[in-house]
């Protein structure tokens, strides 16, 4: 696309696009959201890419384990003391099927929320057999058992490598890497990368680095143009095409409990989580 193309030509190409159905798949894709360094749009790409995906006609599960909640905010989904999550689902047993909600305005949108007591779940855990396959086991039950499938669940971890963000590995297929074009973008990945390791050898050999997405890029500094290049140049096969740029309306949109998609579907950020959900799918899908 020309240079010269107008945001507005841009907005209108890129809402066409998001009306087009994408197609389903034959099996449910797990994608667990993770990076233990904070401040990268780890949970603001877990909600804007299942967003995307949803609005595309797919079926898609949102489990918010971490237990700030942030993802069951951008959705305006309940998640006080008195309303069911994560941590009934992890530590007290319950089903998927009993803790989720369904996500206002999205007819094809689930969410597992995170309350305030998954804070208390690691310690809680400990104790239990088979802690590290509580999240595996809930997802196997649900779609083994009771025989309800999505297309993708979408898992947002917390920015650790605690007993949670381990769950959702051995729960996963695939890691969505979400990495911040700053300085020490890559700081902390090395260990991610040994975790992932360390998951594969033991307990899911399944799991692999699906897709890296570069955020909060900004294309007037040459230092977000050479983060971008370093990272592509260790991952050339897993980093998507599209970047996401640092952009007022994604940072707003979790304040007013909606994803940047449905506050400003015109806006850069929108079209950029779009895109990246797109390609997402489609990488999936010639795999």
């Amino acid at each position: 696309m020309s240079a010269t193309v107008s945001r507005e030509t841009k907005a209108v190409i890129g809402i066409r696009r998001l009306k087009e159905a994408m197609a389903p798949l034959p099996n449910t894709r797990i994608i667990t959201v993770a990076n233990q360094k904070g401040g990268v749009g780890k949970t603001t790409t877990a909600v804007n890419i299942g967003a995307a995906l949803a609005m595309g006609g797919l079926k898609v599960l949102l489990i918010d384990l971490d237990p700030q909640g942030n993802a069951s905010t951008a959705f305006n989904v309940a998640h006080d003391e008195a309303v069911p999550g994560t941590y009934e689902l992890l530590v007290e047993g319950a089903t998927i099927a009993a803790v989720r909600q369904r996500a206002e305005g999205y007819p094809y949108l689930d969410v597992v929320p995170a309350g305030v007591d998954l804070a208390g779940a690691e310690i809680d855990l400990v104790e239990l057999e088979r802690r590290e396959f509580k999240l595996r086991d809930a997802i196997t039950t649900m779609i083994e058992r009771e025989n309800e499938k999505y297309d993708y669940i979408i898992i947002d971890c917390p920015p650790s490598l605690g007993l949670l963000t381990l769950n959702a590995l051995i729960a996963a297929n695939e890691l969505l890497i979400p990495i911040q074009c700053e300085y020490y973008a890559l700081e902390g990945l090395t260990q991610l990368i040994k975790i992932i390791s360390l998951v594969t050898e033991n307990t899911n050999p399944q799991l692999h680095i699906g897709a890296i997405l570069l955020t909060m890029f900004d294309g007037r500094t040459r230092l977000a143009h050479d983060v971008a290049n370093t990272v592509r140049s260790h991952f050339p096969n897993e980093v998507l095409t599209t970047v996401i740029p640092r952009a007022v309306r994604v940072s707003e949109a979790p304040s007013y409990g909606q994803s940047v998609l449905t506050y400003d579907m015109s806006s850069p950020g929108a079209l950029a989580y779009l895109s990246a959900a797109r390609e997402l799918h489609e990488k999936g899908r010639m795999k």
